[in-house]
Order: C-alpha cells, then sequence, then structure tokens
C-alpha cells in the first residue's frame, strides 16, 4: 500500500478549472496596491505568458501535495514567478 501511495503523490497533478484571461487577471489585481500584484501584472503581458504562469505554478505547487496547498503557498509562488 505504501509504494502505491507514493506513486500516487509522486504522478498527482494539479489542474485549475475555470476559464482565466488575462484581463481577468488584471481585475483581479487592479485594485492590490502590493509589490506581488504589481510584479505580476508586469510579466503577464498576454495569453501565452498566463499559460506559462498556470503551467508553473501548478508543476511547483505539486511540491506541497503532502505538506498542503494553502493561500500562503500559492501566495509564494505566485511571487517568486512573478520575480523570476
Amino acid at each position: 500500500m505504501n509504494k502505491l501511495i507514493a506513486f500516487l503523490l509522486e504522478h498527482a497533478q494539479i489542474d485549475f478549472a475555470g476559464e482565466l484571461t488575462v484581463e481577468t487577471v488584471r481585475e483581479f489585481l487592479r485594485e492590490d496596491p502590493s509589490s506581488g500584484a504589481r510584479a505580476l501584472m508586469n510579466k503577464l503581458s498576454d495569453d501565452d505568458d498566463l499559460d506559462e504562469m498556470i503551467l508553473t505554478l501548478s508543476d511547483c505547487l505539486k511540491e506541497f501535495i503532502r505538506t498542503g496547498v494553502d493561500e500562503k503557498v500559492v501566495d509564494e509562488q505566485i511571487r517568486i514567478y512573478a520575480e523570476a
């Protein structure tokens, strides 16, 4: 059983349901004065950039499946992406 569980955790994938566009992201961040929000808005110029962000974020969040994915972890990973 432990080997099966390890395999499943190792190969789990994170996906995001729902339509998300660069304009939607900008609308979410428009009134956010934080440096993280500004950095992300500057980094996202088109939907290709958004697709890259979503793929990168889902790949990075995979590391946290065992310990938990919460608001703090997602925020941290988005900031790392935006500042890269």
